[in-house]
């Protein structure tokens, strides 16, 4: 697949590139065919794989026999292909996917193309808006067992509630992953490690340090984890 180079840290040895598909993928030092200078805008080609580019290698710099021929050709016929690269460094970004335009697009974001997304970057609003309706879709299936249950008489004897406490626990494990993804973008988008969002598993406390890191603006420069997010003003 052909794609284009977001960011690349050559210490870090870790950078993204933004797919023909409108998908970002990560890769490494190590995911390259050959140790060569990536920097933003140039374009490649990559094997994509679990929301990794792997065999990465520059386009311009895989046929050494065509820069040849274009070298020796007349100067006015190299002319014209001469524009190619400068078309190619804005390769892709039309096909990426387009920024929500109300919160119930950012939630719906998160439980079909960032279900299992732990790379890249989540401004506030994005986090919000997830949150929002994740708790309002949980209030509807709850709403909905209670109702079930109520219904076939599961509130009169000593039975638990089995509809609501089932469909609970479905809607808990079906947004486990979209809801984990979220956090560690949302530290992404801070400058700060995914790895804390483990923090949650401190009793009270946990969450709460989660709640302050997620009112905290996006910060407004690149990092690691990719540029900035699409609509925030720097």
């Amino acid at each position: 697949m052909r794609g284009e180079v977001l960011h690349y840290d050559e210490d870090q040895g870790f950078g993204f590139i933004t797919g023909a598909d409108g998908n970002r993928y990560t890769f490494t030092r190590e995911n390259l065919r050959r140790q060569t200078a990536l920097t933003m805008g140039t374009a490649v080609e990559f094997q994509p794989g679990g929301g990794q580019a792997r065999d990465v290698f520059s386009i311009a710099a895989a046929s050494p026999v065509a820069d040849a021929a274009l070298s020796a050709a007349p100067a006015h016929a190299a002319a014209a292909p001469a524009a190619a690269p400068s078309q190619a460094r804005h390769f892709g970004r039309s096909s990426e996917p387009a920024e929500p335009s109300d919160l119930w697009g950012y939630f719906w974001r998160g439980l079909t193309q960032n279900y299992f997304n732990f790379a890249g970057r989540a401004r506030r609003k994005e986090y919000w808006g997830y949150c929002l309706f994740w708790t309002i879709a949980l209030l509807v299936v709850v709403g909905i067992g209670v109702f079930a249950d109520f219904e076939m008489g599961n509130f009169d004897n000593a039975e638990i509630p089995a509809v609501t406490v089932g469909l609970f626990g479905v809607f808990l494990l079906a947004t486990f992953l979209p809801g984990l993804g979220m956090i560690v973008r949302r530290l992404h988008d801070l400058g700060l490690t995914g790895w804390l969002c483990l923090l949650i598993l401190i009793p009270t406390f946990g969450s709460l340090i989660i709640l302050v890191f997620a009112l905290i603006p996006t910060q407004g420069r690149e990092n690691q984890w990719g540029p900035v997010p699409a609509g925030v003003s720097t």
